[in-house]
């Protein structure tokens, strides 16, 4: 028989994204509309630990539909990882009378929504990461909005780097997902794309040889996007300048990224994986994840999610070499 859920608990976890708070704010309007109580936990698992937790209301989520980062805070915790953590983490839950929690977050978050599972404590999971690097979802919350904040960014590097005819490296986040430097390669035209999911080492070599190729026909300047997890931005622009005798700048994007208003995807999207959230609670689910596949919203099993390995979409791949000529 499904547990009845009477008062739930909503936190977010591991690194901020654009559009939480939207996601936020569906969890708390969705549960109340639904006759639930809903209590928000600041700083992730670590204010869990420290019984950082208070009720909110509608009032609590007014106005924070468009604001990036996250009203709840967040954090990484180790304690999580621990047996003695998890075990505390689901007392805690239980003397605040929460039934089940609602974790917005990247993998690492899931895990730990993996543990309170465990513990007898309903969990949802909502992904929420710019890097897209969750493999059972083809959205996750501020992966659009990351990738606009950098192609903007591109655009306005490859202005000046046409005006002194230069070679721009430009380092965009990603440390074992490539997905925001792909989809940057393509939106904005860069010569090469640089993904740890694909890196090999003769890669620069190829850089080297392609940008003396668009030289002698003419090209004046060159965009290389390079994801965080290959290599030093920095280091390579020295190296390919002394190969090339052209003018080379790394400029690196950093966590600009992750901040700013979040897109109408990420606000729409979000709104939609946190009501679903609610509902899945509704039904006395647990231990799932909210995903986005074939155009449809839909829940995976967080052990089968975890397994899953994602690979970078090949199509796109193979049409930045195709589109790069």
């Amino acid at each position: 028989m499904a547990k009845e859920i009477k008062t739930i608990g909503v936190l977010t976890s591991g690194g901020d994204a654009p559009g939480m708070n939207a996601a936020i704010r569906a969890v708390v309007r969705a549960g109340i509309s639904s006759g639930l109580k809903v209590k928000g936990i600041r700083r992730g698992y670590a204010g869990l630990m420290e019984e950082d937790i208070f009720d909110m209301d509608t009032m609590s989520v007014t106005d924070i539909v468009q604001r990036g980062g996250t009203i709840l805070f967040t954090s990484r915790c180790k304690r999580m990882m621990t047996p003695e953590g998890q075990q505390m983490a689901a007392e805690i839950c239980r003397k605040h009378g929460i039934d089940g929690i609602v974790v917005i977050g990247g993998d690492g978050s899931f895990r730990g929504a993996q543990k309170l599972s465990e513990h007898g404590i309903n969990t949802i999971g909502i992904p929420g990461t710019i890097d897209l690097d969750i493999a059972c979802t083809e959205y996750t919350i501020g992966f659009d909005t990351a990738c606009n904040t950098a192609m903007e960014a591109i655009d306005k590097v490859r202005d000046t780097s046409a005006s002194h005819e230069r070679c721009s490296i430009i380092e965009v986040m990603g440390r074992t997902a490539g997905h925001i430097a792909l989809w940057c390669g393509i939106s904005n035209g860069s010569e090469y794309v640089l993904i740890p999911e694909r890196h090999k080492e003769n890669d620069e070599q190829a850089i080297i040889d392609k940008i003396l190729s668009k030289r002698r026909i003419g090209k004046k300047h060159h965009i290389v996007v390079n994801a965080e997890g290959v290599g030093n931005s920095y280091e390579m622009a020295a190296r390919i300048e002394a190969a090339t005798g052209i003018e080379t700048r790394a400029t690196v994007i950093g966590h600009i990224q992750r901040g700013g208003n979040p897109t109408c995807r990420d606000r729409v999207y979000a709104s939609a994986m946190g009501a679903l959230a609610v509902d899945l609670l509704l039904e006395g689910k647990t231990n799932r994840v909210v995903a986005h596949k074939d155009g449809e919203f839909c829940d995976y099993d967080i052990d089968e999610a975890l397994a899953m390995e994602k690979d970078i979409n090949e199509h796109l791949y193979s049409m930045t070499k195709r589109l790069s000529r």
